[in-house]
């Protein structure tokens, strides 16, 4: 005895049979997709230092104050408060950073973010050039150092040099400045900052 015909012009046995294996298929699917998103990733690769380096100086995102210290002293820096701004942005891929002194209508920006295995810093300064710089976290893991890499514009008033980042703990953190001036004379700002929010 013949199978019935479907109208399209196919049995249909054989269209149960495929409807039901694509039933099963399907099911076998969501179950195989619902364990692996419930068994953790075995194959997730270990954060790289840069990556650790970077996630420890996100925690510094707010609002800090301080007074700067400078060698040799600076009269126009020295004992001045300033207002350091830290930000999380761009999905979380970069770290900006904002310091306002007084009588300043505003300061460079400095961007932190990973370039692959590398953490970098560059500096917007206010004369126009951008160093950039590499950072590595100190055996200790408290204090993030930033090493020239190089820069671009015009380097005739001098560039930032080396810049780090000491956490002392959540509310207290310290940072170094290092400007080479033309002469090749190293000028430091140090400034100890509490946070305000």
């Amino acid at each position: 005895m013949k199978s019935p015909r479907t109208p399209l012009g196919g049995s249909l046995t054989k269209s149960l049979r495929t409807t039901v294996s694509i039933l099963a298929l399907a099911s076998l699917s969501a179950i195989a997709f619902a364990q692996s998103d419930a068994m953790p990733n075995m194959k997730s690769e270990p954060k790289s230092e840069a990556q650790n380096s970077f996630d420890q100086l996100k925690t510094l995102a707010g609002s800090w104050d301080g007074r700067v210290t400078t060698i040799p002293p600076d009269p126009d820096m020295e004992g001045k408060v300033v207002h350091a701004s830290l930000r999380v942005t761009s999905m979380g891929n970069a770290l900006m950073h904002e310091m306002t002194g007084a009588g300043r209508p505003d300061d460079p920006i400095t961007m932190i973010y990973l370039d692959n295995d590398r953490l970098l810093l560059t500096h917007y300064c206010d004369a126009g050039k951008r160093p950039r710089m590499t950072g590595k976290m100190s055996p200790d893991e408290k204090t993030l150092e930033f090493a020239f890499l190089d820069v671009a514009g015009s380097t005739q008033y001098g560039h930032m040099d080396h810049a780090a980042f000491n956490v002392i703990d959540a509310n207290h953190h310290s940072e170094d400045w290092y400007y080479m001036a033309p002469d090749n004379k190293l000028m430091h700002a140090h400034m100890e900052l509490q946070r305000t929010k």
